[in-house]
């Protein structure tokens, strides 16, 4: 068995994320979450979609984006 590296909890069924040279390993999505997902820049929930990405920064949506002085970026296509 394996050890999550965010909770402690020793489980059969853990798995191992490498991002950027680092590995952790998770009981659950929710840990990896925890641990290895960007937050927003405007209102730091967790982005676990794709989001969105400007000036370096990394934005849940749109409108996170646009709130934060971003321009030209959609929730949502015409």
């Amino acid at each position: 068995m394996a050890i999550c590296d965010v909770c402690g909890n020793d489980y059969d069924k853990a798995f191992r994320i490498t991002q950027a040279g680092r590995t952790m390993t998770f009981d659950s999505f929710e840990c990896a979450i925890q641990a290895m997902a960007p937050r927003c820049a405007h209102c730091q929930c967790h982005v676990i979609g794709h989001g969105v990405e400007a000036g370096g920064a990394v934005y849940c949506c749109a409108h996170c984006a646009q709130q934060s002085g971003v321009k030209g970026v959609k929730d949502r296509a015409a």
